[in-house]
């Protein structure tokens, strides 16, 4: 017979972001508790609602087993009398751990006792760790209510917690548990009771919840698709992503429901339009069969009822909203295509882009100068759009729609650049230059769009690291501190050059930017700040790379300045990296890093003297030298050679040898291998274990 475990924790409607992270560290805290136990399971799931955390641990082991543990207990010279008699120091040890003196035995000098440990039961475990278990979870803007000192996201109401159909002594806020649970506030059962956890999904279905969110996606897919089916229309939720989570998470029983708004609103361009619908009000836009923009769309409502009166009034709420939205819209709209985006341009004067490092248009200004300096280290002769581009790519930050809609930067830029008769390359820089928008978003696809993205971004990373220099009040960019965005716009300028192959020096890059603030505002760079930002976007580069390459591989290449040239980098990691992976590596790798280890605090350049060999082992490995070609990392393979007469070198040669010029001469032979090594990578980094 299975034994299955349910908690339910009954809350006030919880912010959406926190809901899929207290999912995670649900099923994480309770797997911890349980393997720390020693209590097996089959599988841990987790159900969650904007009213509900859930967790079902299935064939869970009722009974820790009973183990016997060897205890150390006194010395002999205490636990012995002059007689050999135990002293009460061993009497009093066999008492405490509940055995007969008898039992005690003698080992290394002390007594020893052999002590059976019952195991707990999981409903003691449960118990005793439920509460403070839950008490684990973290979030944003945690809050206190009534009388109690901790915290929760939002006030519990109930609890549930039944080990098969047993009901749990355990208490959270209050709220002791019980094997009852609250249906939609809407629906016409309002308790269901548990009687048994593996059923817990079904059996609040009857009460108009869905909890579990995957089933509840899919369930809002398919109900929005024939809902706009019926209207003859599509919903392309490749782009809804982010939206289809957030309905998930706010809603227990999801029902479509069709709005429309005027279609005079459809003059707006259709990114005004979906933004404030997806982004501002949780709707589904919808579109005709030939692809155009609908003036319908559909909102999910969390609705449990089936008379006609109350989803007229959903439909008529929502409609009055996204209406007076689209009204502002437009307002704002018609009133920036009045003058041209280059006009706009004076208006970033007034708008700050950090304090102490100027405004937007000093930024701007910065922007063009670095996409000239990129565009010349590309060998691009012709860079009229790339500069028309950098000096328009924040214009459209001074507008009113985007005050309005900041999620829009870019995308109205791009807009009203083609209403201003820009190109239609300089009009697409200036939306892309802000990709990539997400960790896995799309890249500026044009040259143009790429060179002023990543000037813009550098541009940011150099501001950011030169305004907290020196100030410990200043954080630097760490994991949990990241201003204006630094990680997500060292990722994308990593995989921008990665992906279209743009041979930029970094470091030449990062440079000139340090050199165009610090005289802009007259900053004294310290001597450590660019070497912070060097490691600080090494650091970016290994999490994009942490799953591909081994660790020790990324250190090994980090010397070799990766971004000098990161494509050739990423071409010498991969090679570095397959070769540490092939077979019987470790030992090849133990004789590099012996040569390593010599070599570090013994620096002897120059050419050998053969004269001084007197061992063959020492002729055949300066043969070897002179007869191998240049080692790089396209023929990493040819380290090998050198690995047989290095192992009899060191068999036979004393390299540290009383007379001077030997010494220093076998020294200079393993300078030349340690030059050689070095090239393709820092073997000393690579682990032998």
């Amino acid at each position: 017979m299975e034994n299955n475990f349910l908690l339910e924790i009954l809350v006030q409607e919880l912010p959406y972001q926190f809901i899929p992270s207290a999912e995670k560290q649900l099923a994480d805290i309770f797997k911890k508790l349980l393997d720390d136990n020693k209590l097996s399971f089959d599988k841990i799931k987790t159900y969650a609602t904007p009213r509900r955390l859930a967790l079902l641990i299935e064939n869970l082991q009722l009974n820790q087993r009973d183990i016997v543990k060897d205890v150390k207990g006194p010395i002999l010279n205490v636990a012995l009398d002059e007689n050999g008699n135990f002293s009460p120091a061993a009497l009093g040890f066999a008492k405490k751990n509940g055995i007969s003196p008898d039992s005690l035995y003698k080992k290394d000098n002390y007594i020893w006792a052999k002590v059976e440990q019952k195991g707990k039961t999981a409903k003691e475990i449960l118990e005793e760790n439920i509460a403070p278990s839950v008490m684990k979870l973290q979030g944003a803007h945690f809050m206190r209510w009534g009388y109690f000192e901790t915290k929760f996201s939002r006030p519990v109401e109930n609890l549930v917690a039944i080990l098969n159909n047993e009901v749990l002594n355990v208490e959270i806020f209050g709220k002791k548990a019980t094997n009852k649970t609250k249906g939609h506030r809407f629906s016409k059962i309002k308790e269901v009771e548990i009687t048994n956890p593996k059923n817990y999904v079904e059996i609040l279905k009857t009460a108009n919840v869905y909890a579990d969110p995957i089933e509840r996606k899919q369930l809002i897919v398919e109900l929005a698709t024939k809902k706009a089916n019926e209207v003859n229309c599509t919903i392309d939720f490749s782009k809804l992503d982010d939206l289809l989570d957030e309905v998930t998470y706010i809603t227990e029983f999801p029902v479509p429901v069709v709005c429309e708004f005027k279609k005079e609103y459809l003059q707006i361009p259709d990114i005004v339009t979906v933004t404030v619908m997806s982004k501002h009000q949780r709707y589904f836009p919808l579109y005709e069969k030939t692809g155009k923009l609908s003036n319908k769309f559909i909102t999910m409502a969390n609705f449990v009822g089936t008379d006609e009166e109350s989803f007229e009034n959903i439909k008529k709420g929502n409609q009055r909203v996204i209406s007076a939205r689209l009204e502002d819209g437009k307002f704002f709209y018609d009133e920036d295509i009045k003058t041209k985006l280059i006009e706009k341009l004076p208006a970033l004067k007034g708008m700050t882009f950090q304090r102490g490092l100027g405004t937007l248009f000093d930024k701007t200004e910065r922007i063009e100068k670095l996409s000239s300096f990129i565009a010349d280290e590309l060998n691009i002769s012709d860079k009229t759009d790339i500069l028309r581009a950098a000096k328009l790519s924040k214009a459209d930050l001074s507008t009113k729609l985007v005050f309005e809609f900041t999620e829009l930067q870019g995308f109205i830029g791009e807009n009203y650049a083609l209403k201003s008769g820009e190109k239609e390359n300089v009009a697409l820089a200036i939306k892309e230059h802000y990709f990539p928008l997400s960790a896995n978003s799309e890249l500026p696809s044009k040259i143009e769009g790429q060179i002023v993205s990543i000037a813009d971004k550098i541009d940011t990373i150099v501001a950011v690291f030169l305004s907290t220099q020196g100030d410990k009040k200043k954080k630097r960019p760490t994991g949990s501190n990241d201003p204006l965005a630094v990680r997500r716009a060292i990722i994308g300028v990593l995989k921008t050059i990665i992906t279209f192959n743009l041979k930029i020096d970094l470091e030449k890059v990062i440079n000139y930017s340090i050199e165009l603030i610090s005289k802009e505002f007259d900053i004294t760079v310290e001597n450590v700040t660019f070497n912070e930002i060097l490691a600080f976007m090494y650091g970016r580069l290994n999490v994009l790379y942490e799953k591909t390459f081994n660790y020790d591989v990324l250190l090994a290449t980090e010397s070799l300045k990766p971004f000098k040239n990161l494509n050739e980098w990423l071409k010498r990691t991969e090679a570095v990296n397959n070769f540490v992976n092939a077979k019987d590596t470790v030992k090849i790798f133990e004789t590099i890093n012996r040569v390593l280890k010599i070599t570090k605090g013994n620096k002897v350049e120059g050419k050998p003297d053969e004269a001084l060999f007197n061992n063959e082992e020492e002729k055949a490995l300066y043969s070897v030298i002179l007869n191998s070609p240049e080692i790089t990392y396209q023929n990493i393979n040819e380290i090998e050679r050198f690995i047989e007469p290095l192992n009899l070198f060191f068999d036979k040669v004393l390299v540290m040898d009383k007379d001077e010029k030997i010494k220093n001469n076998r020294l200079k032979l393993l300078n030349i291998l340690a030059e050689k090594f070095n090239l393709v990578c820092d073997f000393s980094k690579i682990s032998t274990k």
